[in-house]
């Protein structure tokens, strides 16, 4: 299938572009590893400018918008290493508005939209919940259904991690039937398939940025009395990475558009973008490092904070190997006869 972007979603993205470049430079990732408040900061700003209310529905205060929408805008905040989990507030979001009972969706929607409120999610095969510690309500996988739990009714223990502007805890919940939501076990494993897309527009962001950053550092960084970018083994391995990104991103587009659509597709295309994006990320990750050199492993240089973020979502929402394998069990799958 052919999916191209409208001209109101290129607005989008490049809006979304202009206000995370200028709002959230690294110092501001940096700042975040540290403390909270500038991940407040920016969540503020953010539900200022509507980009928290994309995938409310109109009748709660949102834009109405769906999967696609809400992959351009991570995709951009992956260009920054957003230090916010925005990712799974969007993906809870989008989840509330299509699954959660008529009271859960009065009480958490308008909330989400404004940014006063957020949310976060755990799926079926996850240990750990990203952001716990500031999520006002939890979407979970429990048993093949879908709970909404908020915060009163949940426990956290944050736990170590390499990125520190991601902060991970385990968590205890306290579920009942007021805490579950429509829709049964399809509706928990399309919370795994929007989770898989928006963590691939993520990918596809970081190794964006590792691309064009990179391809900036070698044009300027001379050795034997030339630049390095003019060395036929830098420009194979950018160029690797740079084709690795630059096909992965249909893919992304394709799957959030048909996610948001329902399709029976979905499910299947949900773990190609996963694939391809966490592929490029690694590529670009890998080479990026090597062409930096040792600058690179540095804590004063700022390219830590995509690679550390990078390599935290190659594993989140299913490995690579997972969904290689889901797509191996779905293409080769024998009906019994």
């Amino acid at each position: 299938m052919e999916v191209d972007l409208t001209p109101t979603q290129r607005s989008l993205a490049a809006g979304a572009r202009e206000f995370l470049v200028n709002e959230c430079p690294p110092s501001v990732v940096r700042a975040a590893w540290a403390s909270a408040e500038p991940a407040k900061r920016l969540r503020e700003q953010l539900g200022e400018i509507g980009f928290l209310a994309l995938g409310v529905p109109e009748e709660f205060g949102g834009l109405g918008l769906g999967d696609l929408e809400v992959a351009l805008i991570l995709e951009e905040c992956g260009r920054v290493a957003l230090p916010l989990p925005l990712l799974e507030s969007m993906v809870a979001t989008l989840t509330l508005a299509e699954y959660g009972t008529p009271s859960q969706r009065e009480q958490w929607l308008r909330a989400l939209a404004s940014g006063s409120a957020m949310a976060t999610i755990r799926t079926d095969d996850q240990t750990l919940v990203v952001g716990a510690g500031e999520a006002d309500v939890l979407i979970m996988v429990n048993q093949g259904e879908l709970h909404a739990v908020p915060s009163g009714r949940f426990t956290f223990q944050e736990q170590a991690v390499f990125d520190k502007s991601r902060r991970v805890a385990s968590v205890e919940a306290e579920l009942g039937d007021d805490t579950r939501m429509l829709g049964g076990r399809d509706a928990a494993e399309r919370l795994l398939d929007r989770a898989a897309v928006a963590t691939a527009a993520f990918l596809l962001g970081i190794a964006s940025h590792l691309v064009e950053s990179t391809v900036a550092y070698v044009a300027t960084r001379h050795q034997f009395g030339r630049p390095i970018g003019s060395f036929q083994a830098v420009k194979h391995r950018l160029a690797e990475a740079y084709l690795a990104v630059e096909t992965a991103r249909p893919a992304v587009w394709c799957a959030a558009h048909l996610v948001a659509n329902r399709s029976e597709e979905a499910q299947i295309a949900s773990s190609v973008a996963k694939v391809c994006a966490a592929q490029a990320e690694a590529l670009a990750n890998e080479h990026a490092l090597q062409c930096f050199g040792g600058i690179g492993f540095t804590w004063e240089h700022d390219l830590h904070l995509w690679l550390k973020r990078g390599k935290a979502l190659e594993q989140a929402y299913g490995t690579p190997r997972w969904h290689r394998r889901r797509l191996a069990d779905a293409l080769f799958a024998v009906e019994a006869i």
